[in-house]
């Protein structure tokens, strides 16, 4: 697998497969995007920002309705939550807080438990395409190598009836870590045609 790709499409389970690609998270059309926000589920920088942005005031309302379950936190670090998806082209945004990194032992359990409520929260409302950020990638400082293989291992454990589950990676740093972590969990490539389906598919 060449790690200078746009998108690279790989054998996750028996029936769901792992896209990774370069691009703009706000723009995926499936059944739900995955946000790395903050506890409080009002926006803020970055991912979170941007998908508030692209997503209208529908979406913050949406998040205002979600019980606290402590003064000012909505979604506490590891857990996740799931709202309409406001104005995007996807129908749901699914809330996930990723943990600040301080170390693998401290902060591994927190972004596992982030991608798995994530996940299977995606499962318990029968979605069937799901797309992430490098959750706590950004100034969240998690490193690229550790958040990868994370990533990579809990998708395919929790997968579930999930048909596609999706990298939105923003750099080609990322897109290296997550290739090579898929090539460690031994992924087979899926080889497309040109109007997008696998050769399973025809």
């Amino acid at each position: 697998m060449a790690a200078a790709v746009p998108k690279l499409t790989l054998r996750l389970t028996p029936s769901t497969k792992l896209i990774l690609q370069r691009g703009d998270l706000t723009k995926f059309s499936g059944c739900a995007i995955v946000n790395a926000a903050n506890e409080r589920m009002l926006g803020g920088g970055g991912v979170d920002g941007a998908i508030h942005r692209a997503a209208g005031p529908a979406l913050l309302e949406a998040c205002k309705e979600v019980p606290q379950v402590r003064p000012g936190v909505r979604c506490p670090t590891g857990e996740a939550r799931i709202t309409p998806g406001g104005d995007l082209p996807a129908k749901h945004v699914i809330h996930t807080v990723g943990p600040v990194y301080d170390d693998a032992a401290t902060s591994g359990p927190l972004l596992e438990s982030a991608y798995r409520s994530s996940l299977r929260l995606a499962n318990e409302h029968d979605l069937r395409r799901v797309a992430f950020p490098a959750i706590s990638c950004g100034v969240f400082g998690y490193p690229l190598d550790e958040a990868a293989e994370i990533a990579v291992r809990v998708s395919q454990q929790e997968a579930g009836k999930l048909e596609e589950v999706h990298f939105f990676l923003f750099g080609q740093p990322e897109m290296e870590a997550w290739i090579e972590a898929a090539e460690a969990a031994q992924l087979e490539e899926v080889a497309e045609h040109q109007d997008g389906r696998s050769a399973g598919e025809l």
